[in-house]
Formats: structure tokens, sequence, C-alpha cells
């Protein structure tokens, strides 16, 4: 499966940015679609995922309530609505896929196999 990742830029704190993750290739089925982030000089952290299967979401503390995955079956894209913006949020961010990846391993980005691009947000105070 191929992902191309979209929708960064340039905003203010305060601010909000919908990400998108469009699959081609195949569709997502039984794959888990999570969305990483990576700042300069910082090791790469998880901060969305969704199991195309049910739905189920998970996200770490730093952007819950914040930031919302959802998926939408007919486009086969993922998303990656990100409200209420922080600086500290700057950073690439990545969407990657992976075939029944278990609950303990959701946030692992050892546990995916295909990676979109990459794209740039930048969040200004």
């Amino acid at each position: 499966v191929q992902l191309q990742a979209s929708g960064g830029g340039l905003v203010q704190a305060g601010g909000s940015l919908r990400l998108s993750c469009a699959a081609s290739g195949r569709t997502f089925s039984t794959y888990t679609v999570g969305w990483f982030r990576q700042a300069p000089g910082k090791e790469r952290e998880f901060v969305a995922a969704i199991r195309w299967r049910g739905g189920s979401t998970y996200y770490p503390d730093s952007v819950k309530a914040r930031f919302t995955i959802s998926g939408d079956n007919a486009k086969n894209t993922v998303y990656l609505q990100m409200n209420s913006l922080k600086p500290a949020d700057t950073a690439v961010y990545y969407c990657a896929a992976g075939n029944r990846i278990i609950l303990a391993q959701v946030m692992a980005p050892s546990a995916y196999d295909h990676w979109g691009q990459g794209t740039l947000v930048t969040v200004s105070s």
C-alpha cells in the first residue's frame, strides 16, 4: 500500500489543521493506520492511530482531546484533525499503516510497514 500525506502548513498557536493520508494500491481493510511526528533532533513520536476495522482509536496524553483521527472508507483516506495547536506540535507528520498490529504495538513505529512521505506542520507562537 502506498500512502500520501498532505495538509501541513504554517498556523498560529491555538489554530487548527487537518492532515490527510490517502492510500492507494489496496484498501486499509485489516490495517491499523497511525500518525507519527518527528521534530528536529527528536525521536519519532506516536500521535494517533485508528483500527480500520472497528474504528478503535488511540492517542497519547499529549494530544488527547486536541487531536482526532478518523477514516473515510469511500475515499480510503485517514484524517488527523488537530485543534488548539501549540508550538510544541511543530514537526514533520507521517502517516503509516501496518497489518494486524497488536494493541501493545500500536504506538511503536516499528510495527508499521508502510510510510508516507511526511508533511510539515509549523505552529508559531
